[in-house]
């Protein structure tokens, strides 16, 4: 299948625009027996694309994770403080590892060492575009603490630093609860030697 030619948009029109931003989309597509789908009308979350970045610290084979309020969790009925990796918002024009590299500062008080990307996933694609380019920063953990967050932005985030293996645990018993932290650590668990070869102690 290729979008360019099985796809048809009918129709596109914004129906709000906020904070962020819900199109309307009237559209078709080829199917795999060969045929045309019947028309569907969906509303697409359109929130922009983001980095997310996983700190780690090879020499004490730690990982700096962060812990702020979630609206989203709050309406849903979970519990609103998430931990979760490093990320922001990819603004036009902007380059995502520029972003990296700022938000790593801004949110968790950190100096990249060293930056790697790993790979490139998207949210949740049946209603939403948003992407996440996920990397893993090389930070010494020794120094990431405090509270931090930009205050005109309303952030007020918290750093926790623990061992890899400790959020691996954390994400096995539902602590950490959010796909871009779980993506990044269990990331983690399955290259951390390969990682640590690469990032050899100083």
């Amino acid at each position: 299948m290729d979008a360019k030619t099985d796809v048809e948009v009918l129709a596109r029109e914004t129906v709000f625009q906020g904070y962020f931003r819900v199109d309307r989309y009237r559209l078709r597509h080829r199917t795999f027996a060969g045929g045309w789908s019947a028309e569907m009308v969906r509303e697409v979350f359109e929130r922009g694309h983001a980095v997310v970045v996983l700190l780690y610290d090879p020499d004490r084979d730690a990982v700096a994770l962060i812990e702020q309020f979630r609206p989203g969790a709050y309406a849903a009925g979970w519990h609103p403080w998430l931990i979760e990796c490093v990320a922001g918002i990819i603004e036009d024009g902007e380059d995502p590892d520029d972003v990296a590299r700022r938000e790593t500062e801004e949110e968790a008080g950190a100096v990249p060492l060293d930056m790697i990307h790993i790979g490139d996933y998207l949210v949740t694609a049946g209603g939403s575009s948003e992407s996440c380019k996920l990397y893993c920063a090389r930070v010494d953990s020794s120094a990431v603490s405090g509270i931090h967050g930009l205050e005109d932005e309303g952030e007020d985030i918290r750093v926790l630093v623990v061992s890899s293996a400790e959020a691996l645990a954390m994400v096995r018993d539902g602590r950490i609860n959010n796909a871009m932290a779980a993506v990044a650590i269990q990331w983690l668990a399955l290259e951390k030697d390969g990682l640590r070869a690469r990032w050899p102690r100083e």
